[in-house]
């Protein structure tokens, strides 16, 4: 018999962490498990700096999903102590931990983030961790995968180990069934309808600073970030509606805000022009945005600059 939803008589419900180092493949991970595109992604590392939560109910559980942003100890200011920090509070706060490394590749960085990792006194355990080894897609030579699955085993006590494809969807059901089997009995946290706890206004903002990651420079992207001057929602019915979406892009420099804009504003243009049609994709309507870049030196290290916006610095 499947458990009712409704009633938390055998039904489980529960915050789960997805944490890792940068570029292991976090947010696509939960994108793909929730179904929507709620958490932005890019080749480079760090992409993710808040902590997201992507909600999926099935007839058996609820999981509500904490996208991390990758644990890193390269760069130093405010704003990435507040991410490392975020890292450390959501593996406090949640039932369940899924810790995701890449296939065949495991360094001193995956150890950082073993070591933040809840333990008792005698070492165990504190909370259940389950280890997803994502992208076993691109191993051609699967026997290679065994023995790397052993060497994991010697690294922490994991509740399990499940080699997954995060961009293709391979085995997720079954590390959807290993996380559930540890969540507490409980009726639904949200709505059945909800997949995340994040607004447009937010999602708004993040697509663009995705398109920054992916059409900057290597280091710039790190530079910048995106700030919501005004969000305005206009008549039609559901999936009718024009969203007016005026944003900024703030950057350390002048020189950088030159680089943003690029030559004759082309740019900005393709940073704007994709923004805007992964929101009409995501919200379901027609977008008007228009964008803007500002300078504003030392903001990564100015603290009412990063709680303006939304980081918890």
């Amino acid at each position: 018999m499947t458990p009712n939803p409704g009633d938390p008589s055998g039904y489980r419900s529960g915050y789960v962490a997805i944490v890792g180092r940068p570029n292991v493949g976090k947010s696509t991970l939960i994108n793909k498990l929730v179904g929507q595109k709620i958490s932005i992604t890019s080749k480079k590392t760090q992409t993710t700096r808040h902590r997201i939560h992507g909600i999926f109910t099935s007839p058996e559980a609820q999981f509500v999903f904490v996208d991390t942003p990758g644990y890193q100890t390269q760069y130093a200011s405010r704003l990435n102590s507040g991410m490392n920090r975020a890292v450390a509070q959501s593996i406090r706060d949640v039932d369940v931990v899924i810790m995701v490394v890449e296939a065949l590749h495991f360094d001193r960085r995956d150890r950082q983030v073993i070591e933040l990792l809840p333990v008792d006194g005698n070492r165990k355990p504190a909370k259940p961790v389950i280890l997803a080894v994502n992208k076993i897609d691109r191993q051609a030579d699967k026997s290679r995968l065994l023995p790397f699955l052993q060497k994991m085993t010697d690294e922490f006590s994991f509740a399990a180990i499940v080699p997954i494809s995060a961009e293709r969807g391979t085995q997720l059901p079954d590390l959807l069934r290993a996380a559930a089997s540890y969540l507490p009995q409980s009726g639904l946290l949200f709505p059945e309808s909800e997949i995340t706890d994040r607004n447009e206004r937010f999602i708004a903002a993040e697509l663009i600073r995705e398109k920054l990651f992916r059409l900057l420079g290597e280091e710039l992207p790190y530079s910048t970030s995106v700030m919501i001057d005004e969000f305005i929602t206009e008549g039609g019915n559901e999936g009718s509606e024009l969203r007016k979406i005026h944003a900024s892009i703030i950057v350390d420099k002048a020189s950088q805000k030159a680089i943003v804009i690029g030559k004759a504003g082309e740019k900005l243009k393709l940073v704007a022009t994709q923004a805007r049609k992964d929101m009409e994709q995501n919200f379901g309507g027609k977008v008007y945005l228009n964008i803007w870049v500002k300078v504003k030196s030392g903001w990564a290290d100015d603290t009412q600059v990063l709680k303006s916006l939304g980081y918890e610095p």
